[in-house]
């Protein structure tokens, strides 16, 4: 017998927005680090580092989401036998590689804009690597990173709802639920609609909000302050 909707399946709907955005905030998480690292490879001066990110890279954006969700939870318990995923972390995982090449690209393309000046000024006063991506490169990549990467953002909340199909109860697995039980999809679909839009509209109005603040009050950096910031570092 079908149901009217009521606070149960509200509840059913905002339980799954939560999921949905722990899962895209550990993905984001993991995979900014993954990827940060991939996009250093990929932008630095060893050939083979390059190469193997550009593989890495080119293979996980070449390949469907739902297909890495189904590898990760169909593969690993079969890679390694005896094992078992749970359907949330198997979802944190694979978006986490999908969302790991998308900010390598960030992270190649924002370094590689850079005006080669900065970088050739950071070598000849003797900085190391690790202070020249500290102080003088990523500070300055990181202002050209913030818009992509929240467009980029707003794709992976709406891309999560492909987790549906291993049943994690996110949103659109709890839109089917209470679609299903209620014989109502029309409402159900547009309440999760809603919350999606939610979601995407706050995270766009607070990359704004960064971006003006951003411009407003915080000068680009130059290598002759991330010299200074680097020698009192070191005091």
């Amino acid at each position: 017998m079908f149901q009217a909707i009521g606070w149960q399946h509200l509840s059913l709907i905002l339980r799954g927005a939560v999921v949905t955005v722990q899962i895209c905030v550990l993905s984001v998480l993991f995979g900014g680090l993954l990827g940060l690292f991939i996009g250093l490879m990929a932008a630095g001066t060893v050939r083979t580092l390059r190469w193997i990110s550009a593989v890495y890279v080119a293979v996980i954006r070449g390949v469907p989401v739902l297909l890495i969700i189904f590898f990760v939870y169909f593969g690993i318990p079969l890679l390694v036998p005896g094992s078992s995923l749970a359907e949330y972390w198997a979802a944190v995982i694979a978006l986490s590689i999908f969302a790991s090449a998308y900010v390598a690209e960030l992270v190649r393309g924002s370094i590689q804009a850079l005006p080669r000046g900065q970088i050739e000024a950071a070598e000849a006063l003797g900085l190391s690597y690790v202070d020249r991506m500290r102080w003088v490169i990523l500070p300055q990549a990181a202002r050209v990173i913030v818009p992509p990467g929240v467009g980029f953002l707003v794709v992976l909340i709406k891309d999560s709802s492909l987790v549906a199909v291993i049943g994690l109860i996110e949103l659109t697995r709890a839109a089917n639920i209470v679609s299903s039980q209620t014989a109502d999809p029309i409402l159900a679909y547009t309440l999760v609609g809603a919350f999606y839009f939610a979601i995407c509209y706050v995270l766009s109005a607070l990359s704004r909000r960064y971006e003006r603040r951003l411009g407003r009050k915080m000068p680009a950096p130059t290598v002759g302050d991330a010299l200074t910031t680097s020698i009192g570092a070191k005091k």
